[in-house]
């Protein structure tokens, strides 16, 4: 379990430092409803990060049908709750929708950049 929260914190906390750099550019140049979007997104994609984290041991040690039906609860927690940022953007002129969906997706984006990283970094290393 702590491995888990070890991997939450590292992707989470690199994807809110991406996040909130990129939201203070974006202050500077004037746009306001994309830095507030992309804020938006992230904190919503953290936070079911760590739903997520936290709702898997549920799942272990169940039978099939109950694993299951924890599987499809999750999701439907989750998705509902991912959908909250998207209906604020839709609502409120002072969320640009394009970037709430960036936000949503940067936890993903920060998983792929470390595994694209590692990747390239074992490909020049093989190399040299």
């Amino acid at each position: 379990m702590e491995s888990i929260r070890q991997i939450q914190k590292k992707y989470c906390s690199n994807a809110m430092t991406t996040a909130i750099v990129a939201g203070f550019v974006l202050i500077l140049a004037g746009q306001n409803a994309i830095a507030k979007g992309l804020v938006l997104g992230t904190i919503f994609s953290i936070v079911n990060f760590i739903l997520m984290g936290e709702m898997l041991p549920l799942k272990l040690g169940k039978s099939n049908r109950r694993a299951f039906f924890w599987s499809l609860m999750s999701l439907l927690l989750r998705y509902s709750f991912v959908a909250i940022p998207l209906i604020v953007a839709i609502k409120f002129r002072q969320f640009n929708l394009f970037a709430v969906v960036g936000g949503i997706f940067l936890v993903q984006v920060m998983i792929l950049a470390e595994s694209l990283l590692t990747t390239l970094s074992s490909f020049r290393n093989k190399q040299a």
